[in-house]
């Protein structure tokens, strides 16, 4: 699989068109506004592209194994696009879809990407099981102090809307999240400051906070 996402960021740099998902170009196009040139530009959309065929157009995905980028922190995504590139993110999504993708991205358009996906309109939240949503925003907004886990606001904004190089959580996939979690939880991913606020987290906890994190 990393093979073929190689392949295909490669394609793309070519100037080869992969239709990304749900539409068949960006909304917003990448200007030299963006870019120093011409040629910059056309570099750097053909990169868009690519990442759209799994992130979605303009980094709202469709499908729930991989994250929305739109409204995603621009420091959030260039320390996760550092981290693919140098292999210190090793959980197996990682492995499977970055480590490839990422190699062949320089420190400019790193920067390039994460302030065009930034920039973009974010995902709208999905109504999920009531009780479920309940749950998750009273940990979220208030933690669990029995348990001395604080609350996941504290960090990432009381709208779960992310603060510099801690994520936007806000309309992501369930399922994507509550993986993170467990990869995070089970140091697949190393996250040293959210392995501590989420080991005590039991499944149960996780699934209705993801629950809530996707219905805003």
């Amino acid at each position: 699989m990393a093979r073929l996402l190689t392949g295909l960021l490669v394609s793309a740099v070519l100037g080869t068109t992969w239709p990304a998902q749900g539409a068949e170009a960006p909304a917003t196009p990448v200007t030299t506004a963006t870019a120093a040139t011409p040629a910059q530009a056309a570099s750097l959309q053909a990169l868009i592209q690519t990442c759209g065929v799994c992130h979605g157009a303009n980094g709202r995905s469709i499908s729930p194994t991989f994250p929305n980028l739109a409204a995603q922190t621009a420091p959030y995504i260039e320390l996760q696009l550092h981290a693919f590139k140098d292999q210190t993110r090793a959980d197996p999504d990682a492995q499977a879809y970055m480590w490839g993708m990422a190699s062949q991205l320089s420190d400019t358009s790193i920067s390039e990407l994460a302030a065009y996906f930034a920039a973009q309109p974010a995902a709208e939240g999905r109504a999920g099981n009531a009780t479920l949503v309940a749950q998750g925003k009273q940990i979220f907004l208030a933690g669990v102090p029995q348990r001395q886990i604080p609350a996941c606001s504290s960090c990432h904004g009381a709208e779960a809307h992310g603060n510099g190089p801690f994520p936007r959580l806000a309309g992501q996939h369930a399922p994507y999240l509550y993986k993170q979690l467990l990869v995070i939880q089970s140091v697949l991913r190393t996250a040293p400051v959210m392995h501590g606020v989420i080991k005590d987290l039991n499944r149960d906890q996780m699934q209705s906070v993801v629950a809530y994190l996707e219905s805003i």
